[in-house]
Order: C-alpha cells, then sequence, then structure tokens
C-alpha cells in the first residue's frame, strides 16, 4: 500500500514501471496458492484497461494540453454552446496523448500495487488483527469467508448431477433449479451456526455511557471524513499545505474512535499474530520508498513528473531509482510459503 501512495507522486513512466517490477517480483516470489492470490491477474487487467481508456478518451474528447505534433484529425461533432470547453473529435496530438498516457500509468501502477496487497495479505490474519470496535465486522466477515467455499462446492455438485441426469444446468431455468437448492442448504448452514454462535456468547456487548458512545460515533465518523479530505489534498496539487495535517488528524481521530469502541467488546484474542522483527522491515522498506519519492516530488519535481510541452523523452532519476529498489526488500527477508 505505501507503494500505491508512491506511485501518486511521480508520473515518470520509469519510476512507475520500476514500481510496478518490484510489486510484481515480491508477488511472484511470494504469492501463496490460496484463493485471494490469484486477485494479482485481475488487478493487472483493470490496470490495463484503465490505461487504455484514459488514452482513448484523451482521443476522443480531447485534451487541454496545448501540442503541435498532430498525429492524426477526427471528424469533430459540433455541441451545443452549454458544452463549452468539451469536444467530441478533432486534432489529436502526441502531447495530449503522452499526457494521458502518463496520467493513466499512475492510475495503473496505484492498481497493480493495491492487486499487489490483496494477493499477498492474508485475510484471515488482517482479521485476527482488527481492533475490538470492528468485532462484529470482523465475525461477518469470517462467516463469508468461511461460507463461500461451501456455496461454489454446492453449485459445482449441484451443477454436475444434473449433467449426469440429462438435466440442463444453464440459462435461466438451470439457475433456478440450482440456485433453489444451493440458497435452502446456506439458510440451513446460517440457522445452525447462528445458534452455536448465540450458545456462545458471540453478540455480546459490555454496558458502556451514551456519552462514550456518541463521543466514540463523532471521532471515528470525523477522523474517516478527515482522512479522505487529506488523501484528497495529497493526491492534488492545490492541497499540499493543508492535506497532511488533516490525513494526521483524521487517523488520530479515527484511532482514539476505534479505541473507545472497543469497550463495548470485551474479549481475549486466541493465539495472537506477533509483529516481528521481519514485519517491521517489510512495512519500513514500503513507508521508506512513500516518503523518498514524496521527497523527491518537492526536490525535483521536474524529474519526478516529466514535461510533454515540449514533448521530451523522460530520464531516470537516480536517488529516487534507488528508493524505489527498497520495495524489493521483503523479497529477500521473509521466508517463501511452501508449494
Amino acid at each position: 500500500m505505501s507503494l500505491g501512495v508512491a506511485a501518486t507522486r511521480t508520473t515518470n513512466p520509469l519510476l512507475l514501471a520500476l514500481l510496478i517490477s518490484a510489486s510484481a517480483y515480491v508477488v511472484a516470489t511470494h504469492r501463496s496458492p490460496a484463493p485471494w492470490a490469484r486477485s494479482y491477474t485481475a488487478f493487472a487487467r483493470l490496470a490495463l484497461a484503465v490505461l487504455l481508456v484514459r488514452v482513448l478518451f484523451a482521443v476522443a474528447l480531447g485534451s487541454p494540453i496545448p501540442g503541435t505534433h498532430i498525429l492524426l484529425t477526427l471528424p469533430e461533432v459540433p455541441l451545443p454552446h452549454w458544452a463549452q470547453g468539451i469536444r467530441l473529435g478533432g486534432r489529436v496530438t502526441a502531447e495530449a496523448v503522452v499526457f494521458a498516457a502518463y496520467d493513466g500509468l499512475k492510475l495503473a501502477t496505484l492498481l497493480i500495487c493495491v492487486g499487489a496487497a490483496n494477493a499477498l495479505a492474508s485475510p484471515t490474519r488482517l482479521l485476527k488483527s482488527l481492533p475490538g470496535a470492528l468485532y462484529e465486522t470482523g465475525v461477518a466477515v469470517v462467516v463469508a469467508l468461511t461460507f463461500a467455499p461451501h456455496l461454489v462446492a454446492d453449485v459445482q455438485r449441484l451443477r454436475a448431477a444434473r449433467r449426469l441426469r440429462g438435466r440442463p444446468d444453464r440459462g435461466v431455468r438451470g439457475l433456478l433449479q440450482v440456485g433453489l437448492p444451493v440458497l435452502e442448504g446456506a439458510l440451513e448452514r446460517s440457522v445452525a451456526l447462528a445458534a452455536a454462535m448465540e450458545a456462545r456468547g458471540y453478540g455480546r456487548t459490555a454496558e458502556v455511557p451514551a456519552r462514550v458512545r456518541r463521543t466514540t460515533a463523532a471521532l471515528t465518523l470525523g477522523g474517516l471524513l478527515g482522512v479522505c479530505a487529506g488523501t484528497y489534498g495529497l493526491l492534488t496539487a492545490a492541497g499540499g499545505s493543508y492535506g497532511l495535517p488533516v490525513l494526521l488528524a483524521g487517523v488520530g481521530a479515527a484511532l482514539t474512535g476505534l479505541r473507545l469502541g472497543g469497550r463495548r467488546s470485551p474479549r481475549t484474542r486466541y493465539r495472537p499474530d506477533p509483529w516481528g522483527a521481519r514485519a517491521w522491515l517489510v512495512t519500513g522498506s514500503g513507508a521508506a520508498v512513500a516518503a523518498l519519492l514524496t521527497l523527491a516530488s518537492v526536490r525535483d519535481p521536474r524529474a519526478l513528473h516529466p514535461g510533454v510541452v515540449p514533448l521530451v523523452a523522460p530520464t531516470l532519476p537516480l536517488w529516487p531509482a534507488v528508493a524505489v529498489l527498497l520495495a524489493l526488500l521483503p523479497a529477500f527477508v521473509v521466508p517463501r510459503e511452501p508449494s
């Protein structure tokens, strides 16, 4: 996730390619055979689609970037006066296409880094680390993750049984004939699980004064709004002055609210997941890449944001590139999952 933050600090395609390569190498060497690890390919395809759509929009709808290198001229569709500033067709310049490609590649790199996080992070370990205030949410997600394989297995079993009997397993009729027994089995398992959880005391909460509950809700909601506003400020050029303070204040308020909310769910942790030296190295390597690229974007903005007017080839800045290579550290300090 820190690599995704680093990707938002630059539009240099060479640095973005380094970020993609680093995350892809860590995923290739440490991806487990678990089902969630297959999401990386889907995110990579989505990133490619986003890049293509961004370039196509620049070609079809035009771009505010001025340019002199005309690639082609499309038939222009006249628009009414209230649509000023928007055009369909017209001249397509190399500067506009390159600018759109840089911008789309930044978003594509962010999506690929998020896909790497989804492919490498175990949902069960993440759920074990949830704070007490999110206890109910964690239980619901655990139940969903547990029941999902059963639903898939039921669908496959029923479709195979219908094929053996010579009955259709596709189309609307096949969907109804397969979906109803699957839904019935899921409801039976849900009722049995709910009874078992009720017998074991799940869902019980402690008595908390109304004042504490209101304070918790205000801090959590205000903190989340602050995180959204601060993140938006960091991603825009105009919000660079207020983005980081608002983000830090939002994170602090949200953490305080979650800590207060944890009083409603007193519980013990079964086999808590330790946070060791390797975890600190992995986290520190990503945070170092994000911090160094943020610093580079302030000290040398031209190197991290190559210009397109005039159209020049991007260059690879040395020390930001070396900083990106720190993202390879997890591939060497964390032992590989057994195949």
